[in-house]
């Protein structure tokens, strides 16, 4: 069995990524800063049921400092997995600064403790965002990635491009899944889908920029952790995406989300927002050819879960942050 570090641990995607390394017979070591970017109560629920676990061993620490690297310089790991990462489009243009910093810089320093101690696995999470304004439908992984909208995907356009430095210098094994627009249990609270779930289910108005006919293939978190986790094999160096096979518009997916809760929304309309993408939608024959990979469960099943999660924690939940 191997031993893991998982970087932004407490994440979204790296908690739900960890249990399931862990429920497989593994270790892991997760690594989170536990910062404000989103409500942290959602961040200290997760790290919570992680620290329940067996062979889970957590280490708080900013992996844009350089002083991580002798935080962890005498641990030995199968696979370095970076998910730790400031997201969010439009964030990232009134503060860009600290996107840099986490993203390039974060993953500069995790490329270089994979140098210092011999790890030769590294997997980088990056973005649908990546593609730009217009990219062919369904998007594979060979459309242009080099005119990015925002500063974050500008970021993460730049850690990918040093990871292969890393793989060319250093003979570093490296996978870069692309994440398209991922949802669940326990998910962002800053993105859509819990936005609606919270906000339908209290009562409180939905705000969409734009006209609500922009549209996103959403992706469940399970099918999300077991593509990460199968593109832990030697690849060499690829890019891959990981996302959803159903294509949804806003609007539709406010009215799916109304019939799963049984309560309609109040709807406010603002203007469009710049930094968002028309639309994303992955070609993803490239992961099922490599990594025998395909998502499974479907969005009206994923609200559904994540509904369920929300009404069973709706004590403390319905107060998270969801601006």
């Amino acid at each position: 069995m191997g031993n893991y570090l998982v970087t932004g641990a407490a994440g979204f995607i790296g908690a739900r990524m960890s249990q399931m390394l862990i429920e497989q017979g593994h270790t892991v070591v997760g690594v989170d800063n536990m910062n404000d970017a989103y409500d942290v109560r959602i961040k200290e629920f997760r790290l919570r049921n992680l620290q329940t676990l067996t062979g889970f061993d957590f280490v708080r620490a900013d992996i844009s400092e350089r002083s991580v690297l002798d935080l962890l310089a005498g641990r030995r790991f199968d696979a370095a997995i970076n998910l730790a990462a400031r997201a969010g489009v439009r964030y990232s243009v009134s503060d860009p600064w600290v996107f840099l910093n986490s993203n390039i810089l974060g993953t500069l320093n995790m490329l270089e403790l994979c140098r210092q101690t011999d790890c030769k696995k590294f997997l980088l999470a990056s973005t649908s965002s990546i593609y730009g304004a217009n990219p062919p439908y369904p998007t594979p992984e060979t459309a242009s990635s080099s005119e990015p909208l925002q500063p974050y995907a500008a970021s993460k356009k730049g850690a990918e491009v040093l990871a292969h430095s890393y793989h060319y210098l250093h003979k570093i094994d490296v996978s870069i899944v692309r994440y398209f627009t991922v949802f669940g249990p326990a998910g962002r609270p800053d993105l859509a889908i819990f936005r609606f779930v919270q906000r339908i289910t209290e009562g409180r108005p939905i705000r969409v920029n734009g006209d609500g006919e922009q549209s996103r293939g959403f992706t469940y978190i399970d099918d999300i952790a077991r593509g990460s986790i199968a593109a832990l094999k030697p690849l060499g160096y690829e890019i891959i995406n990981l996302g959803g096979h159903e294509v949804v518009t806003i609007n539709d997916l406010i009215k799916l989300t109304e019939e799963i809760i049984g309560k309609k929304a109040i709807v406010q309309y603002g203007p469009p927002d710049l930094a968002d993408m028309r639309s994303n939608w992955a070609d993803v024959s490239k992961a099922r050819a490599m990594l025998n990979w395909e998502p499974q469960v479907g969005l009206r099943d994923g609200i559904s879960r994540l509904f369920e999660w929300y009404r069973a924690e709706r004590e403390w939940a319905k107060d998270i942050v969801t601006a």
